[in-house]
């Protein structure tokens, strides 16, 4: 599977507002949000009577797709934007325009000056964010033990568990994928962050773009595991997968 994670996460600001990154390599556009991907020099044909370019068309489907680059962002969890539920509900209300007095009646909070008050904190929380991303640019060129693992996006309890290096990646890989990573497992690890290690290496095996039955994420499974049944409740609460509310489809969580 063309796993999303890393992708996503290696983005540079500019690639995260637009939404989607362009690899000189490979000639390609690529989704940031779902991965689906478009080839330079291909004309795409949209509709009956609309032909676009790869570029073009990767725009056009992140509009239909997903809204906006600023809608899906906002919907990310608290853990990875900072934002709480009043910042993201006014920063909505930013997005469509709406004036400080007819956001004020919406939050139901009386006054212009609370509004206000509220730009003024998110003001600061950008000075400080580009002062923050600033010096983590340039750690990156000194700091040589910087080799943790991305966290997923849909994680949940972000703690000390997630501080995960390549070198203990692979290690417990080694240990509990003894045939390879595409083989079995020898046993489930009991430990925490040994059982994020595996999940994270086990979700590589599914689609991000399929919707999946619970039988179809069962045969997924079972040639890693005969215990399937756990291993499946545990992509869901460690935020791997997702599922519906009558568990008829599962899918990665992105």
């Amino acid at each position: 599977m063309d796993y999303q994670e890393d992708r996503f996460w290696d983005a540079s600001s500019e690639d995260l507002k637009r939404g989607y990154t362009y690899e000189h390599e490979t000639e390609q556009f690529t989704c940031l949000i779902c991965g689906k991907a478009f080839q330079k020099g291909i004309i795409y044909k949209w509709t009956e009577d609309m032909l676009m370019e790869a570029e073009k068309a990767i725009k056009q489907h992140i509009k239909d797709e997903h809204g906006s680059v600023l809608e899906y962002l906002l919907t990310m969890n608290k853990k990875y934007t900072g934002l709480t539920e009043v910042q993201r509900t006014l920063l909505s209300c930013f997005k469509d325009g709406q004036s400080d007095k007819e956001i004020a009646k919406q939050l139901d909070v009386g006054s212009t000056s609370t509004i206000r008050t509220h730009r003024f904190k998110l003001k600061e929380k950008e000075k400080q964010a580009k002062v923050f991303l600033a010096i983590m640019d340039l750690l990156k060129k000194t700091d040589q033990q910087d080799d943790l693992v991305q966290i997923h996006k849909g994680a949940t309890q972000v703690d000390e568990r997630y501080a995960i290096t390549t070198k203990e990646r692979e290690k417990v890989l080694n240990t509990y994928f003894n045939k390879g990573v595409d083989g079995p497992l020898t046993k489930f690890p009991s430990k925490e962050k040994r059982k994020i290690i595996v999940l994270q290496q086990i979700i590589r095996r599914f689609d991000s773009d399929n919707k999946y039955t619970e039988m179809e994420v069962n045969e997924v499974l079972k040639p890693i595991i005969d215990d399937f049944v756990t291993v499946r409740r545990y992509l869901i609460e460690y935020g791997f997968l997702d599922r519906s509310k009558d568990c008829s489809e599962y899918w990665v969580k992105k």
